[in-house]
C-alpha cells in the first residue's frame, strides 16, 4: 500500500497532474494517520509526523510519486449572521468562549450544527440558517500561519488557510 508523507499546498503543484481525487469533510482532513480510498480506487495510508489540516486543493504525494487531489466535501453547518459587524464580533466572542470550531469571514460565521448553541445565538440576536458548505475553521492562535515539517523536504509544508 502506498503511503502519503507529504502535503502539497494548493497552488504549488499542477492540478492536472493529479492521479486521483478524494472529497473529505473537515474531520477526515484533520488527521495524522488514516487509511483512505480515493474516488478512482487509489488506496493509501496518510502517515504524517503530526496531525495536520489538509485543505481544499492540497495534494497528497504518494510514495510512488502520484498525487491525490483533496477536495473539501460539503457538510451540514450553521451560518451565523448579525445586524452589524460589531454584533457579529460579539457573537464570535461567545462562540470562541465555548471553544467551538468556527470559520470566520467578514459577514458570517460557520459552525457545526448544535441546537443548544443555535438557541444561545438566537438569544444574543443572531440570525442562523442551515447550509451545506466546506468547513475550514480557524486553526487557533498557537497553530501559526505556517508550520513546517521537519523532513527537510521543501514540499513538506503545512499551510493554515482561512475561510472565504
Amino acid at each position: 500500500m502506498n503511503h502519503a508523507h507529504a502535503i502539497l499546498p494548493a497552488g504549488t503543484w499542477p492540478l492536472a497532474s493529479a492521479a486521483d481525487r478524494i472529497a473529505l469533510d473537515y474531520d477526515a482532513r484533520h488527521r495524522r494517520r488514516f487509511r483512505y480510498t480515493a474516488d478512482a480506487g487509489t488506496e493509501f495510508l496518510l502517515d504524517l509526523p503530526r496531525a495536520a489540516v489538509i485543505h481544499d486543493g492540497d495534494g497528497l504525494r504518494l510514495d510512488d510519486g502520484r498525487i491525490v487531489l483533496v477536495v473539501a466535501a460539503p457538510e451540514a453547518l450553521i451560518e451565523v449572521t448579525a445586524t452589524s459587524p460589531a454584533a457579529l464580533v460579539r457573537l464570535a466572542w461567545h462562540i470562541g468562549n465555548r471553544h467551538l470550531p468556527a470559520q470566520l469571514s467578514d459577514d458570517r460565521i460557520l459552525i457545526r450544527e448544535d441546537h443548544v448553541i443555535v438557541a444561545m445565538l438566537h438569544g444574543l440576536g443572531a440570525t442562523t440558517r442551515a447550509v451545506s458548505a466546506a468547513f475550514t475553521p480557524e486553526s487557533g492562535a498557537y497553530a501559526g500561519a505556517h508550520a513546517h515539517g521537519g523532513s527537510g523536504d521543501p514540499s513538506f509544508v503545512f499551510v493554515a488557510h482561512h475561510g472565504h
